[in-house]
């Protein structure tokens, strides 16, 4: 049987999807044409031109075995994800999650890939989707002009939502007389605990709750608010899974308590007590001189953020080495445009992977880039792309953005609740995904033997 494997693939994106993608198909033997539009044209929320950039948060989740994030990262390490092998080299110390130190890793990633024979960089904006075989990998913050022409090919409007970034503060400027050391429930690498805890009194809380409900926010600026895409936006866009911590504060006094500032599992050693609320720092850098305010994603004005976020207690004389920020987010409507093969349903050589998708997360921006790269090789092999099992988090998470309902479709991150049901009822949750993720190891196992035996 003929094959196309002499033919040159082009990806559109060197983010986590792209990255991965381009190692992916080069391994293969298959030459890729990598285009990365940074640092000529800046998407308004990278700071460098490394690829894989980390935008938001340093934490790909939890690492361990039977959660889903961990699970989601135990199968991109069987099949031998080329980033999540490199945010294992480059971890820093994170409870029961796995943090990177964010400059290592993007640096890393983009000299690796720099280096492979088989891989063309190419630094300019892509306008039009090429017409030979391509994966777009483009992002949240794909760019106008191709934003305009994924519309025209489409047929129809993309969907859309705002994100946002929390802030992150020098380790000396916290103030250790009111901030401790520790994880919750004592899980952590480090003796001490492997986060900064910013511990609120009940008064301190609701004080610094009535400051953040009425602090100024940043006004979007024109091409947030239109959306590039002749859209308006309003506040009942943001996206739930990453809301500012200002929006959840106007949803009740006591929403932060039981969101990103909820104390469980933790109790401050000078007392012996769970506080009120608690502020956790998680370290953003191997050297440890840099920490994120966990859950804290802000569309607060930069003066705004240094005065109010200076209520927290321990960070009264924080100094700020980056601000929060929001920033528009873009992705398909993919229920009704991408097959589980993550092929465009009118053009089996284009495929698209990514954060652009649907998929919610670093860990699944990695795997749809992956899938998406074994499926460009298959075809470009002569043989049928193929849908990784329902059975895995991968095939879960991908079944999803391609079966859901639109007018319900939004970003999904890993979680069991998109899986198949086992065979049997579990009544105890620890024991339910614990057989969920070994039904799904095995399953990913088998998919890995015959990727390998048919490529």
């Amino acid at each position: 049987m003929a094959t196309d494997k002499d033919k040159i693939v082009n990806i559109i994106g060197a983010g986590l999807a792209g990255s991965e993608a381009a190692w992916q198909l080069a391994t293969r033997g298959i030459k890729v044409n990598l285009f990365e539009m940074r640092p000529f044209v800046n998407t308004g929320a990278h700071e460098t031109e490394y690829f894989s950039e980390l935008v938001c948060s340093n934490s790909f989740g939890s690492n361990l075995p039977d959660r889903a994030a961990g699970l989601l990262k135990n199968e991109l390490r069987i099949l031998k994800s080329l980033l999540i092998s490199i945010a294992d080299q480059v971890a820093i110390p994170a409870g029961g999650a796995l943090a990177v130190d964010r400059e290592r890793f993007s640096k890393s990633i983009t000299q690796i890939l720099s280096q492979h024979p088989n891989i063309s960089i190419i630094r300019e904006e892509v306008t039009e989707i090429p017409s030979t075989p391509t994966i777009v990998c483009s992002g949240p913050l794909t760019s106008f002009r191709l934003s305009e022409q994924i519309k025209k090919l489409t047929g129809m409007e993309n969907l859309f939502f705002f994100d946002a970034i929390a802030p992150i503060v020098e380790l000396e400027s916290i103030d250790f007389s009111k901030a401790f050391r520790g994880s919750r429930y004592d899980r952590g690498e480090n003796e001490f605990g492997d986060y900064i805890n910013c511990p609120f009194t009940k008064n301190e809380y609701f004080e610094f709750i009535s400051e953040l409900k009425n602090a100024q926010k940043i006004e979007l600026r024109s091409f947030e608010q239109e959306i590039q895409l002749g859209v308006k936006a309003g506040v009942d866009k943001f996206f739930e899974g990453c809301l500012p911590v200002e929006i959840l504060a106007n949803r009740g006094e006591l929403a932060l308590a039981f969101g990103p500032l909820r104390p469980v599992g933790l109790k401050d050693p000078r007392g012996n007590e769970r506080p009120f609320a608690i502020l956790q720092l998680r370290q953003d850098n191997l050297a440890g001189s840099l920490y994120n305010m966990v859950g804290f994603q802000t569309n607060l004005t930069f003066p705004e953020q240094k005065r109010v976020f200076r209520k927290i207690p321990g960070l009264e004389n924080a100094t700020f080495a980056r601000f929060g920020q929001m920033h528009r987010n873009t992705f398909l409507a993919s229920p009704r445009l991408l097959l589980p093969t993550l092929q465009f349903k009118t053009r089996d050589d284009l495929f698209f992977a990514g954060q652009i998708t649907g998929v919610e997360g670093y860990v699944g921006n990695i795997a749809t880039g992956l899938i998406a790269a074994l499926n460009m090789s298959l075809l470009l092999s002569g043989k049928k792309s193929v849908a990784i099992p329902k059975n895995t988090m991968i095939g879960s998470l991908i079944h999803y953005i391609t079966h859901s309902e639109l007018k319900d479709f939004q970003p999904m991150k890993a979680n069991y609740g998109i899986m198949p049901p086992l065979s049997e009822k579990i009544k105890n949750k620890n024991e339910r995904y614990k057989l969920y993720s070994e039904r799904s190891i095995q399953t990913t196992s088998i998919f890995r033997d015959w990727i390998e035996a048919n490529e």
